[in-house]
């Protein structure tokens, strides 16, 4: 089979040689080009039709294909003789680095033989992107290395040929580095990296370049190849403190083994040139050496006894020095200071007034007194004093020193912080050196003032209830928060009751006060009731209480529970049965007659589909399942019975669907009769259609008043979530309407 119907393009050569054998034998040759990875089915062209050979007679010649390179790639169609794809034609595989990609075929067709050569070119496709064999490459230069440098970069391969393969390269923005392309014997060229600019090692180790192979497809095709370049080390620095001059304050207690300083000169270079060893310069004092040490790794710890009163200034040259062949030096010079101990901490003594503070105090409210005292003297016995941020409270400074109040900053609005309690952390620091620190904690309780009413999610709800409920059963659940705590949020629910009007339903419902569950005290029907609404109202149990309310809007929904009603043929003792008269010599599709009926339900239950059980002759009648139009399948014969039998079945599509049956008596009569009764029943039939139009109209009319909220409000929510397409049969005097969100019924 020929999945797909596409042009090609062509150019036949036709040889003929006559040759003397058993018959004659005939040679011809055609050629056909066609692109590469076109889909099994591509039709190369018609093989019969360029060679002048009758269609008609290639199954009976056994036209096919004996022979050739690739076999399987291609099949013939004997019944038209058209060459078509069969497997999926991938040129670089077929012919790798040809320049043209050739298939040849061999056909036959017998009786007389004749042998044709078939050559098909697969032209090229830009279907492959120029790759390298690696992702990345690493290239090592010395810093010392001259501009005019270069070295030869990884070339890229593209299996595509012609025009499609690499046709150039670039390099990403540099200023050390550019591009030259050179030729390597061949049609193609080389990339290579030459140095522009020298190289420092210290200012940028290493060099990110991107080199990308583009062909000349269109549109072009792309890969890369990341270049990473890193520059090696000569030892031209010297090591090189952070500050030439280092302060450094020691408590007069300080122990042995304490770290007075950590040095840390850096060095650009690397390797040994980069390594670095520390040691006191040799012209140091005496007592430098008995009261401090210095590793090689640039710490200088205490190794003897500090006493301010001795000595409370030392002056310490450090000197750095790599590992390189000459090594570079450098020097610092270290001030360690000697300060007096401060070894008394502040103490703090809270008084409470009250633990627990209402959320309606306003700023300025005392909480508690805060009382500071430090034993020590001077300096470090002055104190400042402070409390944990971003708590709503602050400390008031009194007129007495280190002495304050703790009081509220802010409203304390428990809903609002979100925090019930407080945790307040006192600090007090003397201004010592260094400081000592001192804190306690005190915790203040936020109390609850009924200040907030319920509040409902989501107002108004919406409530879809399937007609034909159980009584008594629970139909929605309503849910109210607030944000206060214990009795405050406390929350009891009751309806609020209507006006008793026909669409009021609060005196249907009853609500549990504790839980906000909804039961309905009645069964609802959908044919009588379509929305209405009630109202709820939740009340918290403060003092004084504060309350809210809800809207639920009711939507009741359909259930297949109405029959299909008969509007025509007219139902007559229960049955619906019609007769018709037509015309012995009507044609086929000659409308007999229309089955109509509507049902009261809507969507899929009030979809209606005509089906024919019963029927004398198949042959005869057909029956359009959504128009319920019956017509003629064939002309009359003088052999057909003169009259027949056809029950109808008409059934909605409901999840359990249900029917209703007409039956429709067809006579077959003479022309001339036919004529001399048409103006009777056309009478008759116009008053039934009469009718049935005015109950039609009456009955849909009503309830399509009444759905059309219902419907209206279904079909834009289902609209609104899904990108619907529509399809809408004629059906009498109905419209089927049915898309991806349901099926409905429009009248007309």
């Amino acid at each position: 089979h020929i999945h797909t119907r596409v042009s090609s393009n062509c150019w036949i050569s036709l040889c003929f040689y006559l040759l003397p054998c058993f018959g004659q034998r005939v040679s011809a040759q055609i050629r056909y080009t066609i692109p590469e990875e076109v889909k099994e089915g591509y039709i190369v062209g018609n093989i019969a039709k360029d060679l002048g050979l009758d269609v008609s007679a290639l199954v009976d010649r056994r036209f096919r294909i004996v022979s050739g390179s690739n076999e399987g790639l291609f099949q013939v169609n004997q019944n038209n003789g058209i060459l078509y794809v069969e497997k999926h034609i991938d040129r670089e595989a077929l012919c790798v680095e040809n320049v043209a990609c050739l298939i040849s075929l061999k056909t036959v067709v017998e009786n007389p033989l004749e042998i044709h050569y078939v050559e098909i070119e697969v032209t090229d496709v830009n279907d492959h992107a120029p790759n390298f064999a690696y992702k990345d490459v690493l290239l090592e230069i010395a810093e010392s290395t001259l501009p005019g440098e270069d070295f030869q970069l990884q070339e890229a391969k593209d299996p595509d040929s012609g025009i499609n393969s690499v046709r150039f390269y670039k390099l990403s923005q540099t200023e050390y580095f550019e591009l030259e392309l050179r030729e390597n014997g061949g049609e193609k060229k080389v990339p290579v990296l030459k140095l522009r600019k020298l190289l420092d090692r210290e200012h940028q180790v290493t060099h990110s370049l991107i080199l990308t192979a583009v062909d000349g497809g269109n549109p072009p095709r792309s890969g890369s190849i990341i270049i990473n370049v890193t520059v090696l080390d000569d030892n031209d620095n010297r090591p090189k403190f952070s500050q030439e001059f280092y302060s450094v304050t020691l408590q007069e207690n300080a122990p042995v083994g304490t770290l007075v300083i950590k040095l840390n000169a850096t060095d650009l270079d690397e390797g040994q040139n980069g390594e670095i060893v520390y040691a006191f310069v040799k012209n140091i004092e005496k007592h430098v050496y008995d009261t401090f040490d210095l590793d090689k790794t640039g710490e200088i710890r205490v190794k003897g006894d500090l006493d301010f009163e001795k000595n409370n200034v030392y002056r310490v040259g450090v000197m750095a020095s790599d590992k390189g062949q000459p090594p570079k030096t450098s020097n610092c010079r270290i001030i360690i200071k000697v300060t007096d101990e401060n070894d008394n901490g502040p103490e703090i003594e809270v008084t409470s007034l009250s633990d627990v503070v209402p959320e309606d105090s306003k700023p300025g409210t005392v909480i508690s007194l805060v009382s500071i005292t430090d034993k020590d003297s001077g300096v470090n016995g002055k104190v400042v004093c402070r409390i944990s941020d971003n708590v709503p409270f602050e400390l008031k400074t009194s007129f007495k020193e280190n002495m304050y109040s703790l009081v509220t900053n802010a409203k304390l609005d428990r809903e609002v912080v979100s925090q019930y309690d407080y945790d307040i952390t006192v600090t007090a620091s003397d201004l010592g050196q260094p400081s000592l620190t001192a804190s306690t904690t005190l915790s203040v309780q936020i109390s609850d003032v009924n200040d907030n009413a319920p509040e409902f999610l989501i107002n108004p709800l919406d409530l879809y209830l399937m007609e034909n409920n159980a009584a008594g059963s629970s139909i929605i659940s309503v849910s109210a928060s607030d944000r206060d705590t214990a009795e405050n949020a406390v929350i009891s629910y009751h309806i609020i009751r209507g006006d008793g009007t026909q669409n009021d339903l609060s005196s249907f419902l009853n609500i549990n006060s504790e839980t906000g569950v909804v039961y309905s005290l009645k069964s609802f029907d959908f044919e009588t009731l379509k929305t209405s609404h009630f109202h709820v109202l939740a009340t918290d149990s403060g003092t004084p209480s504060l309350s809210s309310n809800v809207t639920v809007n009711v939507f009741i929904l359909d259930q297949n529970d109405n029959v299909p009603v008969i509007l025509y043929p007219v139902s007559a003792n229960g049955s619906a049965e019609g007769v018709e008269e037509i015309p012995r010599n009507v044609n086929a599709g000659h409308l007999v007659t229309k089955v109509r009926a509507y049902d009261a339900d809507i969507g899929y239950n009030g979809w209606l589909l005509f089906s024919l059980q019963e029927v004398s002759d198949h042959s005869l009648f057909g029956l359009d399942r959504y128009t319920g139009q019956i017509r003629t399948l064939r002309s009359f014969t003088e052999t057909d019975e003169t009259q027949h039998k056809l029950l109808i079945m008409v059934k909605d599509n409901g999840n359990v669907s249900l029917s209703a049956t007409a039956t429709v008596i067809v006579k077959v009569v003479e022309p001339k009769e036919a004529f001399a009764a048409s103006d009777v029943k056309t009478t008759v039939k116009d008053e039934e259609e009469n009718n049935v139009t005015f109950h039609l109209i009456i009955t849909l009319g009503s309830v399509s008043s009444i759905c059309n909220l219902k419907l209206l409000n279904y079909l834009y929510l289902r609209w609104m979530s899904e990108d619907n397409g529509a399809y809408c049969h004629a059906g009498g005097l109905l419209f089927l309407c049915c898309c991806a969100s349901g099926i409905w019924l429009v009248h007309t």
